[in-house]
């Protein structure tokens, strides 16, 4: 059993964002940065089949800058054996199509059965990386799946997927790609073994070149323009007298103001 868990940095969900008014972006000087939390449904998910066929190897994989090494590193904590980071100046900017191109080239370089990933990134939530990935490796892909049975000695699995008023039986062949929600499994913490062995381990760097990508295959087909906050509530009013004096203006404003009415 050979599996693939594709995690991504992110800013933590506590994270308070601001943007950066000179730049128009989000400031990154203060955020915390953390493994996607589907990605960490994920990982979980392969260790539990690994658990279950009593052998087997994780691999980790993620693109990004030299901080995604700790993202890498907190995998292994949890429990995957291997990491590798994808990092060039080329990548700066690609968009989602040449992220799947690379993780999908990262994939090949060893024998797999499985590739995990979280069903979405809950900083940009496309949801378009994962299809990306099984479409570069030619292979089937299930998405939004909540819980995974392997048999990898038959070459199949069995998904189970939430849809609205029922639970969607799949069986597929291996190997193919599943994405992963919230579902049967917690993620573990990792432990304080699991930390210090992580820290020994070679965590290997791969560019375009080892990877065997054509520079010029990585789109840049979206531009980010800019990014805002939501708009701050406007304060509410409270309306004093009798109800037959509120009554009145209180249907004036939904009506005029709120529009509601």
């Amino acid at each position: 059993m050979n599996v693939c868990v594709c995690v991504k940095q992110v800013p933590s969900t506590e994270t308070k964002i601001r943007v950066n008014t000179q730049t128009g972006f989000v400031d990154a000087t203060e955020i915390e940065w953390v493994i996607n939390p589907y990605d960490e449904y994920a990982l979980e998910t392969a260790l539990r089949l690994r658990e279950k066929a009593g052998a087997g190897t994780i691999t980790a994989i993620a693109l990004g800058p030299e901080r995604v090494k700790t993202a890498l590193r907190t995998a292994l904590a949890m429990g995957a054996d291997s990491a590798v980071q994808l990092t060039a100046p080329e990548f700066d900017g690609i968009d989602a199509l040449a992220v799947g191109r690379l993780l999908a080239a990262a994939v090949k370089r060893q024998p797999f059965d499985l590739v995990l990933c979280g069903k979405q990134a809950v900083d940009d939530d496309q949801a378009a990386v994962p299809p990306a990935i099984a479409h570069f490796l030619g292979i089937p892909h299930v998405s939004v799946v909540a819980e995974l049975a392997a048999d990898f000695a038959a070459g199949s699995i069995v998904v189970r997927r939430e849809v609205e008023g029922a639970t969607e039986v799949v069986h597929a062949r291996v190997p193919c790609l599943v994405t992963v929600q919230k579902g049967a499994y917690e993620p573990r913490y990792p432990t304080l073994k699991g930390m210090m062995a992580s820290k020994k381990k070679e965590i290997p760097v791969l560019a375009a070149a080892e990877l065997e990508i054509d520079p010029a295959a990585l789109t840049r087909r979206l531009t980010y323009i800019e990014d805002r906050l939501p708009p701050g509530r406007k304060p509410g009013r409270v309306l004093e007298g009798t109800p037959e004096e509120v009554v009145p203006e209180l249907a004036r404003l939904l009506r005029e103001e709120a529009k509601v009415l």
